[in-house]
C-alpha cells in the first residue's frame, strides 16, 4: 500500500446520485488524507437502517450525490499530518461519531458527545477544509457521517477511527452498534433483573444481547411484528408482548413494573410506555430510537416524583477510540455473540440487494464485501 501514499486512489464505490434511487457502482477518485485524517482501505462494510433512513431522505439529508455507509472494518492505508495513534497496516473500525480527546465531553467520564466530531448528518465534507475527498472527473461526491464506507477507500478524521485487535474477524466486528451499550452502559441492569426491550429490530436485539450479557433473568420483547419473536429468542429474549397490550400487561406480569426498559423503535408512544412501565422507586428507562421531529414526549410529573428515571443515549455512551476496542475484545473472549446478527452477505456490486432485504424486513445486518 506504500506506493499509493500521497497520491489520488481510483477505486470502486456505490454512489447515491439521488434520494431513494438505486446506488450505482462508479469509479471514484479518493484524495490523500489531510491533517488529522486517515485514508482507510475498506474490506467489509455493513448496511444499517440509518443508511436507509437518510438515503430515503426521511432524515432530510439534502446533499447528493453521496457515498453512504458507516459500519465497516478496514486497514489504514496512509495517515495525514498530526496523526500519531495510527500507522499504515493498523486494523480499524470507522465510527459515525468521534472522540477528539480534548473537549469537555471527551474528558468527561459521563459523556461521549464530542464537541468537534459529534454526529452530523447534513455535512458532506471534511472538517479540515470544508471539501470532499471523493470526486468523479472533478465533480465532488459528498461524505456521509464522516465515514462513507460504501467505497473501497475512504478518508476519515482520526477521531472517528477505533484501532482494534488485528486478530479480530473484520466481517464480524464491523457490525457493532449502539443497542449493546444502551443496555450495558446506560440502563445497567443488575444480575437477575427484568428488562423490557421495545422494538426487536437490529438495535433492539443488540439491546437484548446486552441484557443477556448483564445476566437479566427476564428479557421481555415488545414488538408489533409477531414474526420477530422466534428470532429474538436467540438473543436472550424470554417473553413477548404485543404493543396493543403492553401498558398494563408489563406492570402486571412483573409485579409493579420492569427494572429496566430500553426503547429502540423510535415511536414516541413506545417511548412513553417504556418509561411508564418501569417500577417506581428504582426503574430506569433508556431511549435509543430516533423520533420524528414533531413528536412530543408527555407523561405525568408524578412518574418522576415516584422515582422513575428517564435517560437518553447516543451510540450507547461508547467513546469510540477508548471503548470500542474493548467491545471487540468482549467478542474475542466469546462474551458477545455477533454472528447471529448477520442475515445477508453480498458483494459491493450487489449492494442494492442489501437495501432490498432491509426494506422488506428480511435483514438485521447485511454485510458487504469489497473483494467479492
Amino acid at each position: 500500500m506504500s506506493s499509493t501514499v500521497g497520491k489520488v486512489i481510483r477505486c470502486k464505490a456505490a454512489v447515491a446520485w439521488e434520494a431513494g434511487k438505486p446506488l450505482v457502482i462508479e469509479q471514484v477518485e479518493v484524495a490523500p488524507p489531510q491533517a488529522m485524517e486517515v485514508r482507510v482501505k475498506i474490506l467489509i462494510t455493513a448496511l444499517c437502517h440509518t443508511d436507509v433512513y437518510f438515503w430515503e431522505t426521511k432524515g432530510q439529508t439534502p446533499v447528493f450525490p453521496r457515498i453512504f455507509g458507516h459500519e465497516a472494518a478496514g486497514i489504514v492505508e496512509s495517515i495525514g499530518e498530526g496523526v500519531t495513534e495510527l500507522k499504515p497496516g493498523d486494523h480499524v473500525l470507522p465510527i459515525f461519531t468521534g472522540e477528539c480527546k480534548e473537549c469537555q465531553h471527551c474528558k468527561s467520564e459521563e459523556s461521549n458527545m464530542c464537541d468537534l466530531l459529534r454526529i452530523n448528518t447534513d455535512r458532506g465534507v471534511m472538517l479540515n477544509d470544508g471539501k470532499s475527498r471523493f470526486s468523479i472527473n472533478g465533480k465532488p461526491i459528498y461524505h456521509f457521517l464522516g465515514t462513507s464506507t460504501f467505497s473501497e477507500y475512504t478518508v476519515v478524521h482520526v477521531g472517528c477511527l477505533a484501532k482494534i485487535n488485528p486478530a479480530a474477524p473484520l466481517d464480524k466486528v464491523c457490525i457493532l452498534s449502539c443497542g449493546l451499550g444502551a443496555t450495558l452502559n446506560v440502563a445497567k441492569p443488575q444480575k437477575g433483573s427484568s428488562v423490557a426491550i421495545f422494538g426487536l429490530g437490529a438495535v433492539g436485539l443488540a439491546a437484548a444481547e446486552g441484557a443477556r450479557i448483564a445476566g437479566a433473568s427476564r428479557i421481555i420483547g415488545v414488538d408489533l411484528n409477531p414474526s420477530r419473536f422466534q428470532q429474538a429468542k436467540n438473543f436472550g429474549v424470554t417473553e413477548f408482548v404485543n404493543p396493543k397490550d403492553y401498558d398494563k400487561v408489563l406492570i402486571e406480569m412483573t409485579g409493579g413494573g420492569v427494572d429496566r426498559s430500553v426503547e429502540c423503535s423510535g415511536s414516541f408512544r413506545a417511548m412513553i410506555s417504556a418509561f411508564e412501565c418501569v417500577h417506581d422507586g428504582w426503574g430506569v428507562a433508556v431511549l435509543v430510537g430516533v423520533p420524528n421531529k414533531d413528536d412530543a414526549f408527555k407523561t405525568h410529573p408524578m412518574n418522576f416524583l415516584n422515582e422513575r428515571t428517564l435517560k437518553g443515549t447516543f451510540f450507547g455512551n461508547y467513546k469510540p477510540r477508548t471503548d470500542i476496542p474493548n467491545v471487540v475484545e468482549m467478542y474475542m473472549r466469546k462474551e458477545l455473540e455477533l454472528e447471529k446478527f448477520i442475515t445477508h452477505d453480498v458483494s459491493l456490486s450487489e449492494i442494492n440487494k442489501s437495501f432490498d432485504y432491509m426494506l422488506q424486513g428480511e435483514s438485521l445486518r447485511g454485510i458487504i464485501r469489497m473483494d467479492a
